[in-house]
């Protein structure tokens, strides 16, 4: 709506995407329908044309999907976003609108692992190259651009690791090489990072994830800053079809409301539960981007409003500790995704990154006994009590 580009964060997470319709609904309605009357004929044709605005077919734009997507185009700081089916259509129909045969991609290797295998294993089809880059090095990421690049690819932080991309850099080298640099906001969301304030081209999330934050939707979303590549998108979209539904965009609209409550809550969790992994005897090692061991510390707060939700660590003992910890936690659930008011953990190397090669997935360190640890807003007390409890059973032997 008009004016609320000047509103604070928090006001615009309630108001952004909201515009007026009939009867004067303060929540904007689902629209339950597939496709639209016209007016008449002529009025048909003239919005096949482009030479009016308005609804023809929900797979091309539907008022309950738009309003969702100029909520989180506003929240990112974008011009226009495109809702998808789900984090996975987003990336795939990102790749089909940017790339074509002979196109190369620099892709950091500490990615959801779905992505990494999309590119290696199904885009190659197509003559699409990749290289696999520790993009917390940004020597590596110039090592590895070629003449025919044209996507830098970022997950940031990583997924699982954590490891913290400099966006800044990237973008620059993305504007030098005339390429695109592409963010995956997933684990941070626009209430902590916001990429086109770098720099970047387009940020994706996927939206199954923080932005609606109730484990109830499984969908994604592409924000874009500039109009000519939202026109290109849009139409790779509606051909591609990996749409969101109208109730999906209801429930994600819904949950953007609480996104800064949600994560100001989450991420004084984790700070405080990423302190006591980090003095505790068991734990190997903790990642997590608001503690000063961190690696790329000090990018992180300067790309950061907060420190986010996601905590990665390794057990003393390796796997089978970790899975001694997975198997005892009563309080966190055992389950994959993210960014929910649940806190959930995980073992990405039998799970989420199970479909990546070993040796790619280890050259990321990816380790096979890192725990992916996701806070929610529950009582800190609480999910540090259920830690140490799933601790306690870690044996002696195990750490042997």
């Amino acid at each position: 709506m008009s004016g609320y580009k000047t509103l604070e964060f928090d006001s615009l997470c309630v108001h952004s995407g909201v515009g007026e319709y009939e009867h004067g609904p303060v929540v904007p309605p689902i629209y339950q329908t597939s496709t639209f009357k016209f007016e008449n004929a002529a009025h048909g044709g003239s919005l096949f044309k482009g030479e009016q605005q308005g609804y023809i077919y929900s797979r091309m734009a539907n008022p309950t999907i738009e309003a969702m997507e100029n909520s989180v185009a506003q929240l990112e700081g974008g011009i226009k976003a495109l809702g998808c089916s789900s984090g996975m259509a987003a990336i795939s129909t990102t790749f089909m609108a940017l790339l074509k045969a002979g196109d190369h991609v620099v892709c950091a290797e500490s990615v959801y692992g779905p992505t990494s295998t999309l590119l290696a294993t199904i885009f190659t089809k197509f003559d699409i190259q990749v290289t696999f880059v520790d993009s917390s090095n940004f020597s590596e990421i110039t090592k590895a651009v070629r003449t025919n690049t044209k996507v830098l690819y970022m997950e940031t932080p990583g997924n699982p690791t954590l490891a913290i991309t400099d966006l800044k850099k990237c973008a620059d080298l993305a504007n030098s090489i005339n390429a695109k640099l592409v963010v995956d906001n997933t684990f941070m969301g626009p209430a902590i990072q916001r990429p086109f304030e770098f720099g970047a081209h387009v940020v994706l999330h996927s939206m199954t994830k923080s932005l609606n934050g109730h484990a109830d939707v499984v969908a994604g979303i592409i924000v874009l800053n500039d109009m000519n590549d939202y026109k290109l998108f849009r139409k790779v979209l509606n051909q591609m079809g990996g749409v969101i539904d109208p109730f999906n965009a209801f429930l994600v609209h819904r949950g953007l409301k609480t996104l800064d409550l949600r994560m100001r809550k989450m991420s004084e969790n984790a700070m405080k539960i990423a302190q006591f992994l980090e003095n505790h005897p068991k734990i190997e090692w903790v990642s997590y981007p608001g503690l000063k061991s961190h690696p790329q510390y000090e990018i992180g707060q300067n790309q950061h409003r907060m420190n986010g939700c996601m905590i990665s660590f390794e057990v003393k003992g390796g796997f089978e500790a970790g899975e001694t910890l997975m198997n005892s936690v009563k309080l966190a659930t055992l389950a994959v995704s993210l960014g929910g008011v649940e806190t959930l953990v995980q073992h990405p190397a039998s799970m989420t990154h199970a479909s990546m090669d070993k040796e790619v997935r280890l050259k990321a360190k990816i380790t096979d006994g890192l725990v992916r640890y996701s806070v929610g807003i529950e009582s800190a007390d609480d999910l540090i009590d259920d830690l140490e409890h799933a601790l306690n059973m870690v044996k002696i032997e195990e750490l042997v």
